[in-house]
């Protein structure tokens, strides 16, 4: 596979982050990409891409890859959720495909939406995309997400800012917990 340590390196700043909405009474939400064990979730134009070796369902090192309920793809323990905390198991590469996010949001009155995680590319940008496409105003704690390719991090951030932020705005983790303790 891929090597970790890049998105490893952000447990920590994604950790200071949940701390933070967490001290402010802000909800937090987590998402993990992960399928039905029977896969019927999973269309077979997405089984069939990437590493043709292991594909989704095929059992590796941590348990059957990307199942729900499977060791490897528990969210970290440092970042675990709390009870009562939403956690949002998403089918697709973004969090509002065939999940129930968008009904969480409303149920909240979410208005605007901060982004961390991995990757920044894929399931972030993603997600961020529907998010903005929905209405909601969008920002990306930049140094609270990563990719495994650096380059492909920074081409995400920089469509994210493109065209006036026409997808949403990005800051960092810091720039984000000083808003929320002015708010």
């Amino acid at each position: 596979g891929n090597d970790v340590s890049r998105v490893v390196a952000i447990v920590p700043t994604v950790k200071r982050l949940i701390e933070g909405f967490r001290a402010a009474g802000l909800p937090v939400i987590h998402t993990m990409e992960c399928h039905r064990p029977d896969l019927s979730d999973l269309p077979p134009a997405k089984r069939d891409r990437g590493n043709p070796s292991i594909r989704i369902g095929d059992v590796g090192p941590m348990g059957r890859v990307l199942i729900a309920g499977e060791p490897g793809t528990a969210i970290l323990e440092e970042l675990a959720p709390l009870p009562g905390e939403i956690v949002i198991e998403k089918p697709g590469k973004g969090a509002f495909y065939a999940t129930g996010l968008g009904d969480d949001l409303k149920r909240l009155g979410a208005r605007q939406l901060v982004f961390a995680g991995v990757t920044t590319e894929v399931c972030v940008q993603t997600t961020m995309r529907e998010a903005n496409d929905r209405g909601y105003e969008c920002l990306v704690a930049e140094d609270a997400t990563e990719s495994y390719f650096p380059e492909f991090k920074a081409a995400a951030l920089a469509m994210i800012r493109a065209q006036g932020a026409i997808v949403g705005w990005t800051a960092t983790s810091d720039q984000v917990l000083e808003g929320i303790a002015n708010a």
